[in-house]
Parts: structure tokens; C-alpha cells; sequence
């Protein structure tokens, strides 16, 4: 009986060694806060959280809480020049957000018009400059507005910040079938994850929404839905038809932001130089919504001595 324990003791040691062998590439992905049911915001530690990678569990490294001296953020508002209904209120409750935002947070703004990405102002601390660069869009024809997210991950510079992304748009892309996965949006999404950019996405029709065939319009907004949740981020609308008012949505994301962290964890490596793998990220903690993107990049065994490259810190 003892040989047998002892061996059986020998295998639990030697499969231990392997899990923990295995699970050898630094990784790293933000964590928010969504929602609780509660009077304060909770304050997550590492012990709050577990992590899986193909249902096997992953030793988490640290939590970094993203405010403070890490608070340092990058925020691009990203409008639909086709968004085009009842824009005025609405775009001075944008400007108020921009004058409300903290120090710490550079503000860019672009447009997407017939589909493609036009900067107006680089990311920028100075807010009048941002406020000014927001212009109530003048309307044009829907086109697809994913690739113009893609091409705005792509050209923006890795550094300490976060990034996150305002997306204002009705999310329709004529040239796809209701039906079906769109490519454009699943690039999108993938240049998200990738970079770590969070997207969050508010519903704003055309001028002749009322004309649009309904389907067309859910479809617009499950496809925004899809690339603000796979991203970490969350989507806003309530109906076809024009938010009665940002001011509440535009509340709720910068609380969000308010309450993110940098969720360092050991990975298993993957084939190559890397992929974007599926991680399960939960809290212990009660009555507490985390918002986590679907997939995280992961480094390869080709890579598998090359550390992250993010460090939160102050904005540059």
C-alpha cells in the first residue's frame, strides 16, 4: 500500500510540474467593472479573481487598478458622419463629456464619412481643441464603419495609456447580408483585442431611419452590440430610433473607465509566434459584472521570452 501511495504522490508532483511548465507565457488583459449592486464600488484584489485558459485554471502575477498615477488614458470619439438625427442636442452633451474628462485622459476625434477614417484632432489634453474638432455631422449615405475602427487601432502607437474607443454610429453595413458573420467586423474586432483597445459603441440613426427596413437596423445594432462586448466594452441604445439623451450612457462609460485593471496572468503558449486565445475571467466577489474582453493575445513558444510590452502609467 505505501509503494502505491508514494506513486501515486509522485504522479500528482510530476502532473503539477507539467500544468505549471505549461503555463509559461506572460500575458496580460483589462478588467472592468461593469456593474454591482451595492453603494460603493468594489475594490478588487488577485484573490477576487480566477482566470482559465480551455477550462484549466492560470496563476494570476498581479492586478495593476488603473487610476491614480496609472490612470494615464487615450479616448477616441469616432463619429458616423451618417448619424445624422436630431445631432445637435445630442453633440453638446459629447462636448460637455470632453470638458468633464479627467486630467489624465487625452481625447482624440475622428470621423468615419463614406466609410473611411478622417482624424480631426490627434489625442490631445488640450479640450477646447477636442471640443472644437466635434462637428454635428452633416449626413451621407450609411457605409460600413468597421473598417474605419480597424484602420484607427492599426495607426495608433502603443504606449503606457490605455486606449479605448467612442464609437457613435447605427452600425449598418449595406454591403454585408443581414445574415451571416461580417468580415469587417470581425477584423475589427480582432485588431481590438490584439492592441487592447476597448470599444464602446452609441446607436445614432441617419435622418431617414424610419424609412430603413427594421431588420436592417437590428442588424446594425447586434453587429455593434458583438464589437463592443468581444472587446471588453458595452453598447447603448434603446430603440431604433435616436438615444432621448447621451448624458446617462455617456455616465455609465466613464464609470466604467474609472474602474478598470491591468490583469497580469501566466498563459499557455501557443503554436508559432502567437494568437488571440479565449480566456475566462470571474469574480468571487458578490453582485460584481466584470466586463473582459472575449480573447487575449497570447505569445507562442517561439516568443515565449518576450514579456509584455504594456506598463500602465502616467500618459506621456
Amino acid at each position: 500500500m505505501r509503494k502505491v501511495a508514494l506513486l501515486i504522490f509522485a504522479s500528482s508532483l510530476s502532473v503539477a510540474a507539467q500544468n505549471t511548465s505549461t503555463a509559461s507565457a506572460p500575458a496580460e488583459i483589462i478588467v472592468t467593472v461593469g456593474h454591482y449592486f451595492g453603494p460603493e464600488t468594489p475594490v478588487l484584489t488577485q484573490d477576487n479573481l480566477t482566470i482559465t485558459q480551455q477550462y484549466d485554471p492560470l496563476p494570476i502575477t498581479s492586478l495593476v487598478p488603473l487610476r491614480g498615477d496609472r490612470a494615464a488614458l487615450e479616448l477616441f470619439l469616432l463619429v458616423d458622419n451618417c448619424s445624422s438625427c436630431e445631432p445637435g442636442t445630442k453633440f453638446e452633451e459629447l462636448r460637455r463629456f470632453i470638458l468633464a474628462q479627467p486630467s489624465t485622459t487625452a481625447i482624440g476625434v475622428a470621423f468615419i464619412r463614406n466609410g473611411k477614417l478622417e482624424v480631426a484632432e490627434n489625442l490631445t489634453k488640450d479640450r477646447k481643441r477636442a471640443v472644437e474638432a466635434l462637428n454635428v455631422p452633416d449626413g451621407n449615405k450609411p457605409t460600413g464603419p468597421y473598417d474605419a475602427v480597424t484602420d484607427l487601432i492599426h495607426n495608433w502607437g502603443q504606449n503606457s495609456s490605455r486606449h479605448a474607443v467612442l464609437i457613435i454610429t447605427n452600425g449598418i453595413d449595406p454591403a454585408v447580408p443581414e445574415t451571416g458573420p461580417d468580415p469587417s467586423v470581425e477584423a475589427a474586432i480582432a485588431a481590438a483585442q490584439r492592441a487592447r483597445v476597448t470599444v464602446y459603441a452609441m446607436y445614432h440613426p441617419s435622418a431617414d431611419y424610419l424609412s430603413i427596413d427594421p431588420s436592417t437596423v437590428y442588424n446594425g445594432q447586434v453587429q455593434l452590440a458583438h464589437l463592443a462586448m468581444e472587446s471588453g466594452g458595452e453598447a447603448y441604445f434603446v430603440s431604433f430610433g435616436p438615444l432621448p439623451s447621451l448624458s446617462p450612457f455617456l455616465a455609465d462609460l466613464s464609470d466604467h473607465l474609472a474602474n478598470q485593471y491591468l490583469l497580469r496572468f501566466l498563459a499557455k503558449p501557443v503554436e508559432g509566434t502567437g494568437a488571440l486565445e479565449r480566456v475566462t475571467v470571474k469574480s468571487t466577489v458578490r453582485d460584481v459584472e466584470l466586463m473582459v474582453p472575449d480573447k487575449t493575445w497570447i505569445m507562442g513558444h517561439d516568443n515565449s521570452d518576450r514579456k509584455p510590452t504594456y506598463t500602465p502609467g502616467r500618459s506621456q
